[in-house]
């Protein structure tokens, strides 16, 4: 079996839409009961989550029997980091909070080897290569890596084409809550300004042969994503759903969370 084969890149480059869950609760049975459900792929989330290098990879580890695709997102586009994240084995990345080509185009040279790239020589220790199992991996490496940038400000949308026209960009994923937030409404990603941005923004990235994706737990929202041609949705986040179905059940027992919910007007 050709492991290092990135299917997940094939099926985006395809327009073949992939679904995806968000993984936040940051440990590998969670991971791996995520992985079984029947979903195209699962972010696991090292920016707004508790997770470090190590918990990464033990989630990694824990949905690798399972068809479907991880992806990481780091905390920043720092390319320490990302070269840590490749090393463990992540083929898909999604880079928060670009802003800038020359941002996009620093989130490209950190996850490719020289020349292409700055991505430090370290395969004979690393899991990414099999520890060197893999003969022809350092010269197949860069074309399997799918990397996706998150746009999530109006910064970012005013340089959207110019990231778009990166070699490298295989994606640009939507942030719709800081995205509402930093266009000034504050959790409201339905108000009509940040809404017509968004169908905006997924019809410039699909129009450019980029793959245009997004989270939103609404399936009507998420279904209209999928209508204007974005092919990485993610449509729940597990916390959440932990969150509101164990509220749901002691409700039908007429118990209340002593913390009950705010009103939630995000994506999440």
């Amino acid at each position: 079996m050709d492991i290092l084969s990135n299917s997940f890149k094939q099926a985006l480059r395809a327009r073949k839409p992939q679904i995806g869950l968000w993984a936040t609760l940051a440990h590998p049975y969670t991971a791996e009961i995520c992985a079984g459900a029947g979903f195209d792929w699962l972010l696991i989330d090292g920016e707004h989550a508790p997770n470090e290098l190590q918990s990464m990879l033990v989630q990694l580890q824990a949905i690798a029997p399972y068809p479907v695709a991880p992806v990481i997102r780091p905390p920043w586009n720092d390319f320490v980091r990302i070269k840590q994240i490749l090393d463990i084995g992540a083929q898909n990345l999604l880079i928060p909070m670009i802003q800038s080509a020359e941002e996009a185009a620093a989130a490209v040279a950190a996850v490719r080897y020289p020349p292409a790239g700055i991505r430090g020589m370290g395969s004979a220790i690393a899991r990414s290569s099999r520890w060197n199992r893999i003969p022809d991996y350092v010269q197949r490496a860069n074309d399997e890596i799918c990397l996706l940038l998150q746009i999530e400000t109006p910064a970012g949308l005013a340089a959207l084409d110019d990231i778009l026209a990166v070699d490298g960009v295989d994606g640009v994923f939507i942030g719709p809550a800081d995205l509402s937030a930093s266009m000034g409404h504050l959790n409201n990603p339905e108000h009509p300004e940040v809404a017509a941005a968004i169908d905006d923004a997924i019809g410039r990235i699909t129009a450019a042969g980029k793959a245009a994706g997004i989270l939103h737990t609404r399936p009507e929202r998420a279904k209209h994503f999928l209508s204007l041609g974005a092919t990485f949705v993610a449509v729940g986040v597990d916390a959440s759903l932990l969150a509101r179905a164990g509220e749901a059940l002691a409700a039908q027992f007429d118990r209340q969370p002593r913390s009950p919910a705010s009103p939630q007007g995000g994506p999440y």
